[in-house]
């Protein structure tokens, strides 16, 4: 019952959130990303753990630094978040510059099956609002612990729109049922997931588990793979959300090649951005066998 009440209060005050100006919104989300680097210490070693990995040309104290902006984004976004959820169509219109949404339309128009492959930045939840509020899209959703963010989550990702949440036990088949009836598929696919799932290619130098869903749901449904990244821009300037050209010569006979590719090309973009990456989730927990574990 006392988690419900502190729940409750701190939608409330999420609520309240929302009515600030952005710009006021994003100091306030920098200074409460700033007091998690230090008071959440498991997630600081995890994310300094992933940038040892994946930066070892930088020293210590500039992996630190990289560390600190990052939970200042991820304190920012998890705060902009409640312009998401409560602020109007117009406002969210006016935050969220969507570049190159022409491609997903012409897509779109010619019936296309379609696969947005969105990597773990702070703004995806930017990127997935501007997708609902000019398409019917599918996606996939993990049920949270906590009741009151579940319901709030649940309903914030439907909010424009008819939205299709499926849970990852509904399965490949109903992901791509739902791509053939011209429902673009939101795609997020690097997080360490089952190792049945999964396979071992390189992504900034280390063999990680990575699963193999792009090729083969690309190949059930005849999708084009478009590559989307979402930007959160500097001073609370918005979000900017970057549509690309679609893959050609994707999906090959070769699952590890395609699998790969999507790892390189995630890198690549991260490399631009590499303060809004999801640095705190254990990328590297799943290891090749024999391999020490990394956390």
């Amino acid at each position: 019952m006392l988690s419900r009440i502190f729940s409750h209060l701190a939608v409330a005050l999420l609520w309240l959130l929302h009515l600030l100006p952005l710009p006021v919104l994003a100091i306030i989300g920098r200074g409460l990303g700033q007091l998690f680097y230090y008071i959440a210490r498991r997630r600081r070693k995890i994310a300094l753990v992933n940038l040892a990995l994946c930066f070892p040309e930088l020293g210590e104290h500039e992996r630190k630094q990289l560390a600190r902006s990052n939970f200042q984004a991820i304190g920012r976004s998890l705060l902009e978040r409640s312009i998401l959820w409560w602020g109007s169509q117009e406002r969210i219109s006016r935050l969220i510059k969507v570049v190159g949404e022409e491609k997903l339309y012409v897509l779109h128009k010619a019936a296309r099956p379609i696969i947005l492959l969105v990597p773990h930045f702070v703004g995806l939840d930017a990127a997935g609002v501007a997708i609902a509020m000019r398409y019917n899209s599918v996606s996939i959703y993990a049920a949270q612990k906590n009741e009151v963010f579940d319901r709030l989550l649940y309903k914030g990702r439907q909010r424009f729109g008819d939205q299709l949440l499926l849970s990852r036990q509904d399965g490949a088949r109903a992901t791509v049922k739902a791509m053939k009836s011209g429902r673009p598929f939101f795609y997020l696919p690097d997080l360490n997931f089952r190792r049945r799932d999964s396979i071992f290619v390189p992504f900034f130098g280390v063999q990680t588990a990575t699963i193999t869903g792009l090729s083969r749901l690309s190949r059930a449904a005849g999708a084009a793979v478009v590559p989307c990244i979402a930007r959160m821009l500097p001073g609370g300037e918005g979000y900017r959300v970057e549509i690309g050209d679609a893959w050609t010569d994707f999906p090959t006979e070769d699952v590890v090649a395609d699998t790969a590719r999507m790892n390189a090309w995630i890198e690549s973009a991260i490399r631009t951005i590499p303060e809004q990456y999801y640095w705190v989730h254990r990328r590297f927990k799943t290891r090749p066998p024999g391999e020490p574990r990394f956390y």
